[in-house]
C-alpha cells in the first residue's frame, strides 16, 4: 500500500475508531468514516493480543497486501482502519483476502458482484 493511502497519525486513528462505523469478522475488524478529503486513507492496527512484534508486523503486512488490489475500486473520500485479531496470524492469505473483500463490500465501499 502506497504511503499516500495510509493513515499515520494517532489522532486520525482515534477519530475513525470513535466516530466510525465498524464491521467485524473473527479475523479482522473494519472501521470506516467519511473523510473531508477526496482521498482514501487506510490505517492498520494490531494490538499485543495478536502476538509478539514479529506476529504483529506479519499481520500488518498481510492486511496491507490484501488491501492493495481493492484500493483502486474503493470509493474515495473515506478513512478506513483495519484492526487485526489474534487468529489472523494463523489464517491462510487467501482467506484473509476474501474476508477483507467481504468486509469492504459489507461497508458499502465496493460495488457488489450482482451490480
Amino acid at each position: 500500500m502506497k504511503h499516500r493511502f495510509r493513515l499515520t497519525r494517532s489522532i486520525d486513528f482515534k477519530r475513525v475508531r470513535n466516530q466510525g462505523k465498524s464491521f467485524a469478522h473473527p479475523l479482522v475488524v473494519l472501521v470506516r468514516l467519511p473523510s473531508s478529503e477526496e482521498h482514501l486513507h487506510v490505517g492498520i492496527s494490531t494490538s499485543r493480543s495478536v502476538g509478539n512484534a514479529v506476529h504483529r508486523n506479519h499481520a500488518k503486512r498481510l492486511l496491507r497486501e490484501s488491501m492493495r488490489p481493492l484500493l483502486p475500486c474503493i470509493t474515495p473520500g473515506w478513512d478506513l482502519v483495519l484492526i487485526a485479531r489474534a487468529p489472523l496470524v494463523t489464517a491462510a492469505f487467501q482467506e484473509i483476502q476474501s474476508v477483507v473483500e467481504r468486509l469492504v463490500k459489507r461497508a458499502g465501499l465496493l460495488p457488489s458482484v450482482d451490480e
